[in-house]
């Protein structure tokens, strides 16, 4: 089991001491020594105020502050949670992705999802409607940059011709691709495009808000098996996929009352669910309960796992 966790930007207004470069530096150096293997950042370019207010959260621009934590760190990936794929042209996140690999020596996983919010796509001059054509298109296209050199792609969106784009990543074929969603069509996907699976906790209303299917620890174990058997019926080595999901036993890392002992039970359950990373919620309080947390669970959890 591998641990993630996405910088806690989790509010409206967030706490500015971890929204400064020495405050991403320190978290990012801080998770490395406690053993965790990934970090990343969400990707909200333009939320409604009104969003906002319904408990929406703000957000840096995820490559940009990768690569300032590239630059602090040796061994920890750089997994964004998650780059809304149709909001930009693939070839410009296959540029800012390969970028990204290379600087941080093969350290980059492309973490992408479909997106839900209607007014940040309309703010972004992208069509709502299109976003899972938008989607399956900028993978294909840039699978292919990533991997060949005059490169050429007719799409409905997107068109090409010779292109060849120098540095590639240097990750071989390319750098992980992960896909979020939880509903058959992201599996689907995944299949088709993708590296790893990265579903998340959604109960029926935030489903409904995110334009996805409802779930939890009960309802992945189907998800999971439903995407081996497309893994099983294509050819394709299942041993090769990733899936992360969050763990919901032991209570909130960040709490007086976690359970540490509670945790690593509900981790070898997912384990045993075929779930290879976890993401791991952190406070945003302050700049030293993320501090205090992540050292108190690298000691009880992750050295025990």
């Amino acid at each position: 089991m591998r641990f993630t966790f996405t910088h806690p930007m989790h509010t409206h207004p967030y706490n500015p001491e971890l929204v400064t470069g020495k405050g991403i530096a320190t978290v990012a150096a801080a998770a490395e020594a406690a053993g965790f293997d990934g970090f990343g950042f969400t990707d909200h370019p333009a939320p409604t105020q009104r969003w906002l207010e319904a408990g929406g959260h703000d957000a840096v621009d995820p490559f940009v502050a990768m690569g300032y934590a590239a630059a602090t760190t040796t061994t920890l990936r750089l997994i964004p949670n998650i780059v809304v794929l149709p909001y930009r042209n693939p070839f410009v996140v296959a540029k800012a992705g390969a970028t990204l690999d290379l600087l941080s020596e093969g350290r980059f996983t492309l973490g992408v999802g479909v997106g839900y919010l209607k007014r940040e796509f309309a703010a972004l001059g992208v069509d709502f409607e299109e976003r899972a054509a938008l989607f399956e298109e900028a993978l294909e296209v840039i699978r292919g940059i990533w991997t060949t050199d005059d490169f050429s792609y007719q799409g409905r969106h997107f068109t090409a011709s010779g292109i060849t784009a120098h540095p590639r990543p240097v990750s071989d074929p390319h750098p992980p691709i992960w896909i979020g969603g939880n509903t058959a069509a992201a599996r689907k996907r995944v299949l088709a495009y993708g590296d790893g699976w990265c579903p998340f906790p959604a109960p029926a209303l935030l489903a409904q808000t995110a334009r996805t299917a409802t779930m939890d620890a009960e309802t992945l174990t189907p998800g999971i098996d439903d995407l081996r058997r497309r893994f099983d019926e294509a050819g394709r080595d299942w041993s090769s996929i990733d899936i992360t999901f969050t763990n919901p036993e032991g209570g909130s890392p960040g709490s007086d009352d976690f359970n540490a002992d509670a945790y690593l039970a509900g981790l070898e359950k997912l384990a045993a669910t075929g779930v290879t990373w976890v993401q791991v919620g952190l406070p945003g309080d302050s700049l030293a309960h993320v501090l205090e947390t992540i050292e108190r669970f690298g000691k009880s959890v992750i050295a025990a796992a």
